[in-house]
């Protein structure tokens, strides 16, 4: 009976391990564990491992130094860990090179960066084993040393490279530049993260690997109108035009299920942060430019023309909406005249009461001329009279029943911060769910966060019913 019972519990022990699937994290000193106390425990492989639990087995294959350039002083190709990582035959690869070909003695070689790159992703996604692989782009660096690895070239040269070869294979992608940035205290030689930043990085990556999609689902096939296609940050961006405005929408590799989107509704690709972060969750992203015409009737024709197509093309009939500055006017009179159609609005150092244009010194600037156009104001009394903003329609936005996040700098010269205040008195006083986050110590500009981490936690909270549909 023992002899039985010990060679069930083997037949189980052989079948688990046989039916777990392998993640080859490939790359540099940060994925073998430098910076960590425990290279064996605290690396991010290790702690990713840890918590992927029993289905999974992850192999670390990093080595300090390592470059992606076939050229750079210690490549990685060259090396006995990227010969084990290949014959691993892995079922999931994250590739984490492009760190130490920021130095000086490698940015001779920086215009073979992509091709470099491309040549890697195919040395994996040829195997027999058919992996996922997914491109990781360089975290930040606060190495003072310029000849070392120095963020700038990191952010300027590297991860558009790095982009483009991604966008070129197909695979997916992931920002880690912000998921550090604001937490210098995690690196205590300014380019390895600690234990507690390791730990970072492998949620991120736990959040990747158990990302559920509709793997079936592609926008492109169900887009009714002629469109060419571009890149943005590494995804296909369609390209249309509608009623002659210019439109966009950006799929993501695979959707999530309920096919959530997030609305750009104006700047599109500034501050770009939350949308890609988005992007790699699953989320389409959509634009329409509507830029002169402030929300107005027009615009709200247009735009629920441009939500035809894209709930006929299958996306949800909710959506998350996305305004900075003078986009906050857009996203909220369409969110007044739509409370079904909106899971959520973000709005960042927003307009929100157009009356405060009139008496602002100087000329009337291009966008007050934009604004009494839209609505057939003739002069600035016609602004002080005019109740159209958010602000006016408070009872209209709270009706949707939607979750509101405004980012607001408390030394905002172009817009002023009281009517951020004001709007959020307004909405707290009749029922409705707002968060106001104040920046302190910053004007206008720049909007959003470098980690944009707060916002898209809002977002997929939001969006979460849709998500789990």
């Amino acid at each position: 009976m023992k002899q039985l019972l010990t060679l069930a519990l083997s037949l189980l022990l052989t079948t688990t391990i046989s039916a777990q699937k392998r993640i080859a994290c490939i790359g540099a000193s940060i994925t073998e564990g430098a910076g960590t106390t425990d290279m064996a425990k605290n690396s991010f492989p290790a702690q990713l491992g840890t918590l992927l639990g029993n289905e999974y087995k992850v192999l670390n294959f990093g080595l300090g130094g390592r470059t992606m350039l076939r050229k750079g002083d210690f490549p990685y190709r060259e090396t006995e860990q990227y010969k084990k990582a290949l014959a691993s035959n892995p079922d999931i690869v994250f590739i984490d090179l492009g760190g130490n070909d920021a130095k000086a003695r490698n940015r001779i070689h920086m215009n073979e960066m992509e091709g470099d790159c491309i040549d890697m992703i195919k040395s994996f996604r040829q195997l027999p084993s058919n992996p996922r692989v997914i491109l990781m782009l360089p975290i930040v660096s606060f190495e003072p040393d310029t000849a070392q690895i120095w963020d700038a070239v990191i952010v300027n040269k590297i991860i558009p490279c790095l982009r483009k070869a991604a966008y070129k294979e197909g695979i997916e992608v992931l920002d880690m530049h912000p998921l550090l940035i604001n937490r210098k205290d995690l690196m205590p030689d300014n380019i390895h993260p600690d234990n507690e930043g390791a730990a970072i990085i492998a949620r991120r990556l736990f959040e990747q690997v158990t990302l559920k999609t509709d793997k079936d689902f592609d926008i492109l096939t169900n887009i009714k109108v002629p469109y060419t296609t571009s890149e943005f940050s590494g995804y296909v961006c369609a390209d249309f035009k509608l009623r002659g405005r210019e439109c966009k929408v950006v799929k993501p590799k695979e959707a999530a299920p309920g096919k959530p989107w997030i609305w750009r509704t104006r700047f599109w690709a500034h501050e770009p942060q939350t949308d890609i972060a988005l992007l790699e969750r699953g989320f389409h992203l959509v634009y329409c430019d509507v830029a002169e015409l402030m929300g107005n009737q027009e615009a709200l024709s247009i735009w629920s023309d441009f939500y035809k197509i894209l709930i006929k093309a299958g996306l949800s009939r909710k959506s998350a909406m996305e305004g900075m500055s003078r986009g906050a006017m857009y996203s909220f009179c369409w969110a007044a005249a739509n409370p079904d159609k909106i899971s959520c609005v973000y709005v960042d150092n927003p307009l929100l009461d157009c009356r405060y244009l009139a008496d602002r010194e100087g000329d009337l600037g291009e966008m007050t001329r934009d604004f009494m156009a839209a609505y057939g104001l003739k002069t600035k009394d016609d602004i002080r009279n005019f109740n159209g903003s958010p602000t006016d329609k408070v009872k209209e936005i709270v009706k949707g029943r939607y979750p509101i996040l405004i980012l607001c700098a408390d030394q905002d010269e172009a817009v002023p911060p009281t009517q951020t205040l004001l709007f959020e008195e307004k909405i707290k006083a009749l029922g409705g769910d707002i968060t106001v986050m104040m920046k302190h110590g910053f004007k206008h500009h720049p909007h959003s966060f470098p980690n944009p981490a707060p916002i898209v936690d809002f977002i997929l909270k939001a969006n979460s019913n849709q998500i789990m549909k």
